[in-house]
């Protein structure tokens, strides 16, 4: 194959920027594969880390808040389906638009191509060209006429070269549309099949919800029994960074200390410029799991009509997952809360970060700890068979959303 079209089909195929070296930057639907993949992963572990805790009571509040949180991420998916397609069908148009200016240009090409055949065999013969050269009426001119001939072959060759790698071109392009046809197609099919999922999972949502609503006063009494003990364990924690702050301030050489906040060492200063600079890029307290209960004032995820307010965010994992420091710190505190249940607060410079519903810990106060060093593993409720961690950040004394702190949260 000529090496023309080589180059044609690779660059049709691979995308390849002008500068071979450069890294190739992923096509808009590329980014929409690689996010829907990563949403159905998601959705795989999810449902497997529900449907494996092992429960000793029944409790329909957990069942819906499980087939919630199964049915949000089948929906995030499907959206993840819906942007795919639509980004097939735009690039299907676009190809079926190259496909149609390819047929006209070949069109035309051969068009040309078999008239200058047709002149050339008109005066096919050596003896015309010779002829033709001959009859000039100088070198010059003679020389001009054997140019022009070198050039007219010259040019059907090229002409020829056009047309097989026109042809070539649009046989990839075929193809190409083709392959993203047959994939609409088979996204249609499980988005399709996701839907069906869906339904039925609404169905059993709502069979759930009439148990609760006959039921919605002793539900919303449990609700609050579980605020009331949050608010507690946040007061004792709020309490220990209010006394930590007194002390940086009391113990401070310098004027720059204020009761509303910590008195910073030159060194602290520098470990919290740091944790700024990587806002957005913490990793994750607990190396798998996902978000079940986001920060701030919010409806009750299965109990509408009761409210709650969450001060960080709380994160379902697996049993035996082990709770890990998000950056380089010092531990503040360890905190003994209901049920012998721990909590470790740890600090950098004027941020503190919590790491709550630990079933032991491995750290003391005073520790220096780096990131993603282990804590302590994260509590199992015997009854539930949930393993949740409560994380919570804050600066001196106010706590912040974690989502914009930790990486894709």
């Amino acid at each position: 194959m000529h090496p023309r079209i080589l180059l044609i089909i690779l660059i049709l195929f691979t995308g390849t920027s002008t500068t071979w070296a450069q890294k190739k930057k992923p096509t808009r639907r590329q980014v929409l594969e690689a996010r829907r993949i990563q949403n159905q992963k998601d959705q795989v572990y999810i449902n497997a880390l529900l449907s494996n805790a092992v429960r000793k009571e029944k409790n329909v509040l957990n069942e819906l808040k499980d087939l919630n949180d199964k049915i949000s991420i089948r929906e995030k998916v499907i959206k993840s389906f819906e942007a795919e397609t639509k980004e097939l069908d735009n690039e299907i148009y676009l190809n079926q638009l190259e496909i149609n200016k390819n047929n006209r240009e070949l069109k035309a090409l051969k068009k040309d191509y078999g008239e200058m055949i047709y002149s050339s065999y008109k005066s096919k013969s050596q003896n015309s060209r010779l002829m033709f050269l001959f009859s000039s009426e100088d070198f010059f001119q003679a020389y001009k006429r054997f140019q022009y001939m070198k050039q007219y072959t010259a040019f059907r060759k090229k002409q020829g070269e056009e047309i097989e790698v026109k042809t070539e071109l649009l046989k990839a392009y075929s193809d190409s549309l083709k392959i993203k046809k047959d994939l609409k197609v088979t996204l249609l099919n499980e988005e399709k099949s996701e839907r069906q999922k869906v339904e039925n999972q609404k169905k059993e949502q709502q069979r759930l919800l009439s148990q609760v609503k006959q039921k919605e006063s002793k539900y919303k009494k449990q609700i609050k029994k579980f605020e009331e003990e949050e608010r507690r364990i946040n007061a004792q924690i709020n309490k220990i960074i209010a006394d930590a702050i007194a002390t940086s301030n009391k113990n401070s050489n310098t004027s720059s200390g204020s009761s509303s906040g910590f008195a910073l060492t030159a060194e602290a200063k520098a470990l919290a410029a740091e944790f700024v600079q990587n806002r957005g890029k913490l990793p994750w307290p607990v190396e798998k799991g996902y978000v079940s209960t986001y920060y701030g004032k919010q409806p009750h995820p299965v109990v509408r009509t009761a409210t709650i307010q969450s001060n960080g965010v709380r994160i379902t994992t697996e049993k035996g997952s082990k709770a890990r420091a998000v950056f380089d710190g010092v531990v503040l505190a360890v905190q003994v809360t209901t049920g012998n249940k721990k909590a470790v607060l740890v600090q950098h410079g004027n941020y503190i970060t919590v790491y709550k519903n630990l079933e032991n810990v491995q750290v003391n106060k005073g520790d220096k700890v780096k990131t993603k060093d282990v804590l302590g593993t994260v509590f199992t409720d015997r009854l539930t068979g949930k393993t949740i961690l409560g994380f919570v950040l804050s600066k001196n004394t106010e706590t912040e959303n974690p989502k914009s702190w930790i990486y894709k949260m």
